[in-house]
């Protein structure tokens, strides 16, 4: 892709906004960034990308007509159905995501990760092995860095291990990852995509332009991924927790295990996987396919898994005070998150839950929530769905408070000896906090005060 002298619309200046507007600018773009906060609120982003010649509008949709660019980069979670987007496409301007932007100037592989759960970990985990295995490796996307700040500094013989959101697929055109992980589908982002069916269409655009050379890791015990394997050009290796297969990860008398045609190859025992639960086996099997698949050793395979202690604000143990564990799971952003989150403890549990519902029923949650909480605290927006699903099925161990200080303290005044107080709260956090990042941090930091 060539920008030099090309008008560029950047739309959102978040990390990944920022990032593609001083990319774009460096080269020879005419760049113009653009957020509906006010220029109170983006002072110090004006303050940064003024002196390098990026023009800016705060406070207001900006007016495509009048601007006329010719290539809009928007950031993850801005809805298409936003006036300018909208204008955009009716003038058949063409609309990518940052991703999208970076994929264009890489000269590096990718290994692309998904999903509605666990992306996070298992993107981690994947860089980690090769970076164990002493490749050159940038982890990044949806995480860490944005790609655009790095795409450049790493070549053909580097590996980029990439998590990619349905935000940064649903504007993609030309992305194809060398291998494409997909770990589940639950309902997540509703709000955003209009349906279950355009979210699902979303996340399987990451393998839209994968051809028979590349590498499709699919959930087999994930319906909605399972039949995904239907439409692929590109060899699909099936990962799973509960069946035997033919062909794929799986497990086999305790060991995770990899057979691609030539029998099983033993990676290593359940027992000895650092990361606990369910969902990370997922995570674990998906990793353990990207790597063998490109070249790794099962000794090296094994090295990480037993050693990988996982990611800040994913099932994170805090502290442990007068007895209790302090869990921070911010990123339990969904109700099946937490869900997944309530499942891997066998203590009993006081659940720190609620925020900014993101279009998410409760009612599994509910379910799971009376089946094994033993105390439920609730804050944010969201608080009174969640209340009216636990109170329809007869649970009412619940409490409500009015902030978030509150709803820690009140679920460590609940908590005695042996119990763990978990925060998952199956809700975005954008109510209170600007990322489910600073939630986790907030929680651990008021967790920590609890000891003076």
């Amino acid at each position: 892709m060539d920008v030099s002298g090309r008008r560029v619309l950047v739309l959102g200046a978040a990390k990944s906004g920022v990032a593609a507007s001083k990319f774009l600018k460096e080269h020879g773009a005419e760049v113009i960034l653009s957020d509906i906060k006010t220029f109170s609120e983006m002072q110090g982003i004006e303050e940064e990308v003024k002196p390098l010649g990026i023009n800016t509008i705060w406070g207001k949709h900006p007016d495509i007509k009048s601007l006329s660019p010719q290539l809009i980069i928007v950031s993850p979670g801005i809805p298409l159905s936003v006036p300018p987007l909208v204008e955009a496409a009716e003038l058949n301007i063409p609309i990518i995501s940052e991703l999208e932007l970076a994929f264009q100037f890489a000269r590096t592989p990718f290994i692309a990760v998904t999903g509605t759960n666990g992306k996070t970990t298992t993107t981690a985990l994947t860089g980690q092995l090769f970076l164990d295995a002493n490749r050159r490796v940038f982890i990044g996307g949806n995480i860490g860095l944005p790609l655009i700040s790095q795409v450049e500094k790493y070549g053909p013989q580097d590996l980029i291990v990439a998590e990619v959101s349905s935000f940064q697929l649903a504007t993609t055109k030309t992305f194809k990852p060398r291998v494409a992980i997909i770990i589940n589908i639950t309902p997540d982002h509703l709000d955003w995509h209009g349906s279950m069916d355009a979210y699902r269409e979303a996340k399987a655009k990451i393998f839209a332009n994968q051809s028979e050379e590349d590498i499709l890791i699919l959930n087999y015990d994930d319906p909605l991924v399972k039949d995904l394997a239907y439409r692929a050009k590109s060899q699909v290796i099936f990962f799973s927790c509960r069946n035997k297969l033919e062909e794929g990860v799986y497990l086999l008398n305790g060991q995770v295990v990899i057979d691609i045609g030539e029998g099983p190859v033993p990676i290593v025992e359940r027992e000895d996987i650092f990361l606990k639960g369910n969902h990370n086996l997922e995570n674990v099997m998906a990793a353990v396919a990207a790597g063998y698949i490109l070249g790794l050793e099962p000794e090296q395979i094994k090295f990480t898994l037993i050693s990988f202690k996982g990611v800040a604000h994913r099932l994170e143990f805090v502290a442990e005070i007068e007895g209790v564990k302090f869990i921070n799971d911010s990123k339990g952003t969904n109700p099946d998150a937490s869900i997944k989150a309530i499942e891997a403890y066998s203590e009993p549990i006081i659940l720190i839950a609620g925020g900014k519902n993101k279009g998410s029923d409760f009612s599994e949650f509910a379910l799971k929530i009376k089946e094994k909480v033993k105390a439920l605290v609730l804050v944010g927006q969201a608080a009174p769905e969640i209340k009216k699903a636990v109170t329809e099925i007869g649970y009412d161990s619940y409490h409500e408070v009015n902030t978030f200080q509150e709803a820690v303290y009140k679920a460590n005044e609940l908590a005695e000896k042996g119990d763990i107080v978990l925060l998952s709260p199956a809700c975005a956090s954008w109510d209170m906090f600007k990322s489910f990042e600073e939630r986790g941090d907030v929680f651990k930091e008021l967790v920590h005060s609890l000891r003076r």
